[in-house]
């Protein structure tokens, strides 16, 4: 009982701390006062028309909800792009020569998103720009198509064999070594750091391209040349995540030889495999313009306005006695984790995510689950397992709204202090 009577003096004096924003909170009106700081309705919209509610979306820039918000400047660079014709070919190379000046990167090409930039990559490392082969694909009789997964598979790999290449598993760089052979077109990962650096040597000596996908890494908008200075041969980034571009768009980036044969196996071309992985014009000018605004972006005022949503969360929900929070400032944007004693609250960290996303507001947070992963599909090679992770119940600052996080903080205490209570 000293226990708990300990753990509720530290809410009650958390409660204090809070309880300017717990009263604003309990306003009358306080949900529509929240959208309408973003000149948003939560009940009257384009998609409750239809009968689809919106997300307010803690969970980060993933596809299924949608990913972020386009920058203002991206809709502005779109709607212009929608009044004129262009050659599209001519479009991509002009934006690919952009891209390469923003990047440091020889050349450039906009993409169907990350995994689109995958399939490209893969065609051009097949078939080049030898417009036989490039109808050819995606079968590979007679080609040399074998891409090596340094680091294991992905759930998004069918971009890779789609265009016809066959995947060969390696974990270590030694593994590599052994993986590379006279059938090897490509090596494929998703390494950083240390780990890539001694991966880049082995395909370098054996003339093997490599492409490197760092798709949700921006920001920091530094991201967007280190491979380049590394001297990675292909790498891609999604233009719909953290760039707060078109959902649609990836960025393609690396050897010029590399991007030519890649824009060959895509559209505009009739004929060529990736030709369904259709990106527009407004796409494409968009996804440059939110390259050009991340360029000139002041990061770290971003990150303080995102901190102080993520604390204001921390601050409402620690007042439900035995909850704890903590700010984890390792990925694209600081990110609160909240923690409970699950078997004491009688509720779960998957749980408590299907009451916020049941609710009204809809909420979405981060937890271990990933409802758009097909089921059944293999992540890591079967020879090597990874460990299960604890499930934890996460909120990304990156894609919350100014507003929102009074929202998520206020919803997220009533759903915890119902359990506790009725635990």
């Amino acid at each position: 009982m000293k226990e708990v009577g300990s753990t509720e003096r530290r809410a009650f004096l958390k409660w204090l701390g809070a309880l300017p924003l717990l009263g604003y909170i309990a306003t009358q009106g306080f949900l529509e006062k929240a959208f309408g700081a973003a000149k948003r309705s939560v009940n009257n919209n384009i998609y409750t028309r239809i009968g689809v509610r919106p997300v307010i979306n803690a969970r980060g820039p993933w596809t299924y909800i949608s990913s972020t918000l386009e920058l203002p400047e991206v809709k502005v660079a779109k709607q212009q792009a929608a009044e004129y014709f262009v050659d599209m070919w001519e479009l991509q190379r002009a934006v690919g020569r952009r891209l390469a000046e923003l990047s440091g990167a020889e050349a450039g090409l906009v993409t169907s998103g990350a995994a689109g930039a995958m399939a490209a990559a893969t065609a051009a490392c097949i078939a080049g720009t030898d417009p036989a082969k490039i109808w050819q694909l995606p079968d590979t009789t007679g080609l040399k198509h074998e891409v090596v997964m340094f680091g294991g598979r992905s759930l998004f790999d069918s971009a890779i064999r789609l265009a016809g290449g066959k995947l060969v598993l390696a974990n270590t760089p030694e593994e590599l070594q052994a993986a590379l052979n006279e059938n090897t077109v490509m090596v494929y990962t998703t390494a950083r750091g240390e780990r890539l650096e001694r991966a880049l040597p082995i395909t370098k000596k054996a003339g093997v391209p490599m492409l490197v996908d760092w798709a949700a890494s921006v920001p920091p908008i530094e991201n967007l040349s280190l491979p380049a200075k590394m001297g990675v041969d292909l790498y891609t980034f999604s233009g719909g995540k953290g760039l707060c571009g078109p959902q649609c768009t990836g960025l393609l980036l690396g050897r010029k030889d590399l991007i030519e044969a890649a824009l060959a196996n895509c559209n505009p071309w009739e004929g060529a495999v990736c030709r369904p992985m259709k990106v527009g014009k407004e796409e494409i000018m968009g996804v440059l313009a939110a390259v050009e605004v991340w360029k000139k972006t002041d990061l770290d005022a971003l990150n303080r306005e995102w901190s102080k949503r993520i604390k204001r969360i921390a601050q409402v929900v620690e007042t439900v006695p035995g909850v704890t929070t903590e700010i984890q400032t390792a990925y694209a944007s600081p990110v609160l984790t909240v923690k409970w004693n699950q078997a004491a609250f009688k509720l779960t960290v998957a749980e408590c995510a299907k009451k916020l996303r049941d609710g009204s507001p809809r909420i979405e947070v981060w937890t271990g689950h990933n409802p758009s992963a097909v089921p059944g599909a293999n992540e890591g090679d079967p020879k090597t397992p990874r460990a299960p992770r604890p499930d934890q119940l996460r909120i990304v600052s990156l894609t919350l709204q100014a507003g929102e996080e009074l929202l998520v903080g206020r919803r997220l205490r009533e759903v915890l202090a119902e359990a506790r209570k009725a635990a």
